[in-house]
C-alpha cells in the first residue's frame, strides 16, 4: 500500500520514514517498529500510544491513520507535517517569537490539551520537538503520544518519564502526581520558549538543570509583557495544586482574541466516548506484541 522513502527519525526501537500511497499518492509518516527489539515496557508506551492518539481525534493532533502488523514489524500510518518541528522554529527566532504569533500557536496546543484532558488522556511529554507544523492548513499539531496515559479523574499517577527541561519537580522526585498539572507545567516551558527563544531551565549540565527545576529558579526575560509573564509564572510552579488550570490558561487575558481558541470551544466536546479495554486483554496485546505475534 506504502513505498518508503528517506528516514525521518530514528528511536531505541523504531525509524519514522516518508512515505507515499501507491495509488493516491499521498505522503505519510510511518512508524515502522521493530517489535523484536521491544520489551514490556516499550510496548507498554507504544500500546498507549496508538490507544490514545486513536482515541484524541483533533484538529491540533497528528493523525493516526492506520495501524499495519507483520510478524516482526508494526507500521504507524501518520498525517505528515509540512513545516518541521517548533523547536527548530523557535531556534530560529533569538529572543522568542512575537507575542502575537505565539499567542497563536500556543492557543493551538491548550486547545489540544485541553481535548485531551476532556477524555482523561495525559501527554506526560509536551516539548517543542512534539508539536509539528502543518503550513498547509495553518495549523501546529501535537504529536508523540508514546508517554501518554488514560487517567481517572482524582487519582493519581506514579509512573517517571517525559524529558528532563519539561518535566514537573514531583515527575522528577518520582512521586505520585496530578496528571493535568504535569501537562500545565510542559505548557508553561513551552509558552516561555515561543516567547524567550530559550529554555527556562537550560543549563550547562542535567545536574544544575535538574536543581534549578526542583527549585523553580527561573526569570522571565524583560521584553515579555506583563500578562504573558502573569501566565508563565502560573504554570510554572512548583507546587501542583497552585498551577492554574487549563480553563483559567484558556480565559486568561494574554490568550484573549486569539483565532485558535475558538476552534478549542467548537472542537471542546469528544464526539464519541470509547471503551478502554480490560486489564487482561491489555496483558494479553502486551504480550503477544513484546513475544513478536
Amino acid at each position: 500500500l506504502y513505498e518508503l522513502k528517506k528516514t525521518l527519525g530514528r528511536g531505541h526501537f523504531a525509524v519514522v520514514k516518508l512515505a507515499h500511497h501507491v495509488f493516491s499518492g499521498e505522503k505519510v509518516a510511518i512508524k515502522v517498529i521493530d517489535k523484536s527489539k521491544m520489551d514490556k515496557v516499550s510496548a507498554d508506551h507504544l500500546y498507549h500510544e496508538v490507544t490514545c492518539m486513536k482515541l484524541v481525534q483533533h484538529p491540533n493532533v497528528v493523525k493516526l491513520y492506520q495501524v499495519i502488523e507483520t510478524a516482526s514489524k508494526l507500521y504507524l500510518i501518520l498525517e505528515l507535517g509540512d513545516g518541521g518541528d517548533m523547536f527548530d522554529y523557535i531556534m530560529r527566532h533569538e529572543r522568542g517569537l512575537h507575542e502575537d504569533h505565539a499567542k497563536e500557536y500556543f492557543a493551538q496546543i491548550v486547545s489540544a490539551i485541553a481535548y485531551c484532558h476532556k477524555l482523561h488522556v495525559v501527554h506526560r511529554d509536551l516539548k517543542p520537538e512534539n508539536v509539528v507544523f502543518f503550513e498547509s492548513q495553518g495549523l501546529v499539531k501535537l504529536t508523540d503520544f508514546g508517554f501518554s496515559n488514560r487517567y481517572k479523574p482524582g487519582e493519581k499517577l506514579s509512573t517517571s518519564c517525559g524529558s528532563l527541561a519539561y518535566s514537573a519537580p514531583e515527575i522528577l522526585l518520582g512521586e505520585e502526581y496530578d496528571a493535568p498539572a504535569v501537562d500545565v507545567w510542559s505548557l508553561g516551558v513551552i509558552l516561555y520558549m515561543l516567547v524567550c527563544g530559550i529554555a527556562p531551565f537550560n543549563e550547562a549540565n542535567d545536574s544544575e538543570t535538574l536543581i534549578n527545576i526542583m527549585d523553580c529558579r527561573y526569570t522571565v526575560l524583560d521584553h515579555v509583557s506583563s500578562a504573558c509573564q502573569d501566565l508563565i509564572q502560573r504554570m510554572i510552579i512548583k507546587e501542583p495544586s497552585e498551577r492554574i488550570g487549563l480553563n483559567d490558561i484558556i480565559t486568561h487575558p494574554w490568550l484573549k482574541g486569539a483565532k485558535s481558541l475558538g476552534r478549542a470551544r467548537r472542537n471542546s466536546t469528544p464526539i464519541l466516548t470509547r471503551n478502554v479495554i480490560s486489564d487482561e486483554l491489555h496483558q494479553e496485546i502486551l504480550g503477544r506484541m513484546v513475544a513478536g505475534e
